[in-house]
């Protein structure tokens, strides 16, 4: 494999994502929803302000798993399809590199640019908190950006394998669109509608490893597991396993959601 053909198709597509100013505009959107939530969060309550870093990233993460998912989606779904579409596939491919590492390119430099404003923005946030909070409580904050990091990648690697296995841009991005939907607004849906109408007899057990098949309950199981007082709150410690509790499993898990997609869209586009 040569890694220098990937380095510099991933710098191409990531200056691509410069140039059309896409990471100055996710970086804005970022910003702006994070330091609203930030600073009126407790609005409902009557207050505005700071609040504590944990209470902050619960606000943060139903933010985080809504917006960062469908920004990935609508960043790779044509990556590949587009080119193919474009007639700029055909050329691509007549440099000397292979489809493997086409692949690859493209994903890192989509990676760095999703990265790049995913911290940028939510950094933005968290710079402002850190003045008000206690030094102890900042690794919350940076294992929170981390975490959102790694669900928009694990998007970004599904919305690659839609890009290669759809007919056109079009199916590329409907699919895309239902991906959202099934993983974001559907699947814990039909999770807890197994679970009423079978009276809890079926799925109870089962249902702290169904939660690990969708990366955004991975990523929202991570940051509430890191801090108590959302623990509590959300009460999952009644039904999720201790030995899975943990960051680094929970972190293997989500790469396991980017490697996967990855590999099975390596697999499709060799063919």
């Amino acid at each position: 494999m040569q890694y220098r053909a990937i380095g510099v198709l991933a710098y191409k597509e990531f200056r691509d994502c410069i140039r059309n100013r896409w990471v100055l505009a996710v970086t804005l959107i970022f910003a702006a929803f994070a330091l609203a939530i930030t600073y009126f969060g407790a609005a409902q309550q009557g207050t505005v302000g700071f609040r504590g870093i944990e209470a902050t990233i619960a606000s943060l993460v139903s933010l985080v798993i809504y917006l960062v998912p469908l920004i990935a989606l609508i960043l790779g779904f044509d990556a590949i399809v587009g080119e193919r579409e474009r007639g700029s596939l055909d050329l691509l491919l007549s440099m000397p590199v292979t489809r493997v590492e086409l692949l690859l390119g493209k994903f890192l430099g989509l990676a760095a640019a999703l990265a790049g404003a995913t911290l940028i923005g939510f950094g933005a946030a968290g710079a402002l908190l850190m003045f008000s909070a206690p030094a102890g409580s900042w690794h919350h904050y940076l294992g929170f950006m981390f975490s959102a990091v790694l669900l928009g990648l694990a998007f970004l690697s599904l919305s690659m394998l839609v890009s290669v296995l759809a007919a056109d841009r079009g199916r590329a991005s409907a699919t895309a669109i239902v991906v959202w939907f099934f993983f974001v607004l559907v699947y814990d849906l039909l999770l807890l509608g197994l679970l009423v109408a079978t009276g809890g007899r079926f799925g109870a057990d089962a249902l702290p490893y169904l939660l690990l098949l969708n990366p955004a309950d991975v990523f929202r199981i991570l940051n509430i597991f890191g801090m108590d007082e959302v623990r509590t709150w959300y009460g999952l410690t009644q039904v999720f396993p201790q030995g899975w509790a943990s960051p680094l499993p929970l972190v293997a898990v989500m790469l396991g959601w980017i490697i996967i997609p990855l590999a099975l869209a390596s697999w499709r586009f060799r063919k």
